[in-house]
């Protein structure tokens, strides 16, 4: 039971905490309202649940022996990440949704293998927890993170849809892109340069 508690803390903490896609999901939730940011919501939690159970299933051991993944790891999710705060800071606030411009799953499901801060939290999980040997465990911790990472991202969209009252703030939605773009964009930088 304590392991169960522990994997449930665990799973809330780095899902909760603000991170890239946090961050991109609270932006789409104030741009778009919390319905349109399910598919982001939906891809990025089953991004980050696919991830987790390949790096369950001997990813990990890879990582480890070719340290230079976790290089390009870095670089490639640095700039998608900026890219992705590029695109908020410079979206324009309308009254009128266009579905090219909306958020779609397959750009949360991207996100988390691209995003340094997923990688983390999997392979810290998998070797906190002994999941490299034992399945059934591992299977634990992929439905305990699946539903908290899922909840706790919705929270993040309802945050964002809670905050729609920019839209009638004068300049209120610009500025808020402005501010999460980039963001977006240092935290991307910052953690390509932690360890």
């Amino acid at each position: 039971m304590s392991l169960f508690i522990a994997m449930c803390f665990f799973s809330l903490t780095m899902s909760i905490s603000p991170g890239p896609v946090n961050m991109t999901i609270l932006s789409t939730g104030v741009n778009y309202g919390f319905k349109r940011s399910i598919p982001l919501v939906s891809g990025a939690t089953v991004g980050f649940t696919l991830l987790l159970i390949a790096v369950g299933l001997g990813i990990s051991n890879l990582v480890a022996q070719a340290p230079v993944f976790y290089q390009l790891l870095r670089y490639a999710g640095t700039g998608y990440m900026s890219y992705i705060g590029y695109k908020i800071m410079v979206s324009r606030p309308e009254i009128e949704f266009k579905e090219e411009r909306l958020p779609h799953y397959r750009h949360g499901l991207l996100m988390q293998w691209l995003n340094p801060k997923a990688w983390i939290a999997c392979l810290s999980g998998v070797s906190a927890f002994g999941l490299n040997e034992s399945y059934s465990s591992l299977l634990v911790f992929v439905c305990i993170y699946f539903l908290i990472c899922y909840l706790s991202l919705s929270a993040w969209a309802l945050l964002g849809s809670k905050l729609q009252f920019l839209t009638k703030v004068k300049n209120g939605i610009k500025v808020f892109n402005l501010v999460m773009g980039g963001s977006l964009i240092i935290v991307a930088v910052y953690l390509m340069f932690t360890k």
